[in-house]
């Protein structure tokens, strides 16, 4: 199957999923430097797919899903159902992840934002300097740019 024509496949198996994250889950022929069809399948890629299916869902504190969720919420549901377990808080998954440098980071990882030492937010990388996350009350789950340079990145084992 050529690139081209694997494209509506994608789409269609992306659901609600913005181009940018079918680009970086879709593979390195369609668009050069992106994730291959094999990296694709990983649960991280997967998590990644299953974040960005919940666009538009109402932030809700607390929350797990599958409507509404908070920021660790929407990791810890994304993961388990990409087959991977993640503890309910973000600074609880910070410690259960592998911390790796904003070079190393892929899409997929997780993005952790930070005051000092204490650990506030998470979401998913989705590449280029995006993440999919539930931002706050009153908000829905969305792509948006890193709009920090307090961030650390973990990889989920």
């Amino acid at each position: 199957m050529t690139a081209l024509n694997r494209v509506p496949s994608l789409m269609a198996r992306a659901g609600t999923a913005s181009a940018l994250t079918i680009a970086a889950v879709g593979g390195s022929i369609v668009a050069p430097g992106l994730a291959s069809e094999a990296e694709a399948a990983t649960p991280a890629s997967k998590a990644l797919q299953i974040a960005a299916s919940k666009k538009g869902s109402p932030y809700r504190w607390g929350a797990t899903g599958p409507r509404r969720f908070d920021c660790s919420g929407l990791t810890l549901y994304s993961f388990k159902k990409a087959g991977k377990a993640l503890p309910r808080t973000a600074a609880q998954q910070y410690n259960k992840t592998r911390h790796i440098s904003a070079k190393s980071r892929r899409a997929g990882d997780l993005v952790f934002f930070h005051s000092g030492s204490s650990v506030y937010h998470v979401g998913i990388y989705a590449g280029h300097g995006k993440i999919w996350h539930a931002p706050k009350t009153g908000d829905v789950v969305r792509l948006q740019k890193i709009w920090t340079r307090s961030v650390w990145y973990g990889r989920v084992r």
